[in-house]
């Protein structure tokens, strides 16, 4: 087993797209005539697992130094930022529909339910992040994408299945969000659904096309103390009217139907590249990062759905066959109606900025345009078709969420992760050694993520047929 001298002793600092940071690469040329062997040090560096045994080796603390371009001095990735990450990043509009999914299963179900796809995405991310970690190890450069780890490790088929899912996903979510927006800014306005969803498109799209990254952390910034702060009043306000017999039930028959949009609810792992770079291949803390990431929106996701459905008449007494439990609030509920109003279009807000920033970036690099440059025709491309789609089926809210969480997110963060890794694990042959895996379970657990995915989507498949 070796320790790897390259990625502390020669680095170049390359510019980050996100903020002031930087990540280090190296070619391959220079990862392999810099990769020779050291003894154990007080100085750590990378340990990089092999099959062969050691009586005694140390741990690596990170993969890399970021290096500021600037001053040359390293400034190393924040636990705290990347841990805000993670949690900014998963709460995002799919909170909005985990009531209205929920409802007919009952909250004490739906919170088993939560919980599962917690710990089933958790594991997940793990999984990118391992790639990840070992196609920088390979590929001798921080800032891999999802793109580079799925050639690596699957071909330009895996590729295909990537750049697909992320445009289906990515179009899907716009979609929804659109529709959503405008029927709430038409109510609040009072103003057709057309012009409610242009304006909508216009504001944000324009923020994101003409905002420097400055004004656009400022606007994200507001907009995320804006739901925090509605969010708390939220609960502050509804806790005092719980029914607490309704939170109770359990109907398990009714749980399947809510697995894909929890598991929408749940995505953050698009951002699981940015957050290896930006803690420099450390993988204790990138493990950390993703756990307590993710545990802080499932806290929030459980609260708001007992809220809302703790909240909202007995509905099998009443006979009631609700279809949104918030509009419902909305109407009845004087208090709690603008409140959720407000946090429903924050929540949609924030999501929207990040996935127009993430779509047009990638768009632009199908196009092969010029890095660094705000051209119109990326944004046209990725704001003008959810905008046409949502005008002309302003119902879509539910349906786009449904066919991104089973079609989109399962697919991209569910079967390809766990192939990924399935095909490094065990059928790479690659020279370089790799990392320790990070979820543990070898083939068994690779096998019930696979599983699991695959059911869903054949199950929603199925579902589509009879109906």
């Amino acid at each position: 087993m070796a320790l790897l001298s390259a990625p502390l002793l020669s680095v170049s600092p390359l510019s980050f797209p996100s903020g002031n940071h930087t990540s280090p690469t190296l070619t391959s040329l220079q990862w392999r005539n810099h990769y020779k062997p050291l003894h154990p040090t007080t100085f750590k560096t990378l340990r990089c697992s092999s099959s062969q045994k050691q009586q005694s080796t140390p741990e690596f603390e990170r993969l890399f130094s970021n290096l500021n371009q600037a001053t040359m001095k390293r400034e190393p990735g924040s636990l705290t930022s990347s841990i805000l990450l993670v949690a900014g990043t998963t709460v995002g509009a799919g909170i909005l529909a985990i009531p209205t999914v929920t409802q007919e299963a009952g909250f004490l179900a739906s919170a088993v339910t939560c919980i599962l796809c917690w710990m089933y995405m958790v594991v997940s991310g793990l999984l990118i992040a391992e790639v990840n970690v070992n196609t920088m190890c390979e590929l001798g450069s921080g800032g891999v994408s999802l793109v580079s780890m799925a050639m690596r490790t699957l071909g330009k088929i895996g590729v295909q299945v990537a750049c697909l899912s992320y445009l289906f996903i990515h179009y899907a979510l716009l979609v929804a969000y659109v529709a959503r927006s405008s029927d709430i800014l038409t109510n609040f306005l009072g103003i057709p659904l057309w012009e409610s969803a242009i304006l909508f498109s216009l504001i944000f799209g324009g923020i994101c096309y003409f905002g420097s990254q400055r004004l656009i952390g400022a606007v994200n910034g507001i907009l995320v103390f804006g739901i925090l702060a509605s969010f708390a009043t939220l609960v502050g306000v509804a806790s005092g009217n719980l029914q607490w017999d309704a939170l109770l039930q359990a109907h398990v028959e009714a749980i399947p139907q809510s697995i894909p949009i929890i598991a929408l609810a749940f995505v953050y792992q698009n951002v699981v590249p940015v957050l290896c770079t930006n803690l420099e291949g450390d993988l204790s803390k990138v493990r950390t990062a993703i756990v307590l990431g993710t545990a802080i929106p499932l806290v929030l996701f459980l609260i708001w759905d007992a809220v809302i459905l703790g909240t909202i008449p007995n509905l099998e007494s009443s006979g009631l066959n609700v279809t949104d439990p918030l509009e419902q609030l909305r109407s009845n509920n004087g208090v709690v109606g603008p409140i959720v109003e407000v946090f429903s279009f924050l929540a949609i807000a924030t999501s929207y900025i990040g996935f127009v920033l993430g779509l047009t970036d990638f768009v632009s690099d199908l196009l092969k345009l010029p890095a660094g440059q705000s051209k119109p025709l990326p944004y046209l491309l990725t704001l003008v078709p959810p905008l046409v789609l949502a005008l002309l089926d302003p119902e879509i809210f539910f349906k786009a969420l449904d066919f991104a969480g089973t079609y989109g997110v399962l697919v991209l963060f569910g079967l390809l992760p766990a192939a990924m890794s399935w095909s490094e694990r065990y059928f790479s042959s690659s020279s370089i050694p790799k990392i320790p895996p990070l979820v543990p379970g070898g083939k068994l657990t690779l096998s019930i993520v696979i599983g699991g995915a695959t059911f869903v989507i054949l199950s929603e498949i199925l579902e589509n047929i009879h109906v």
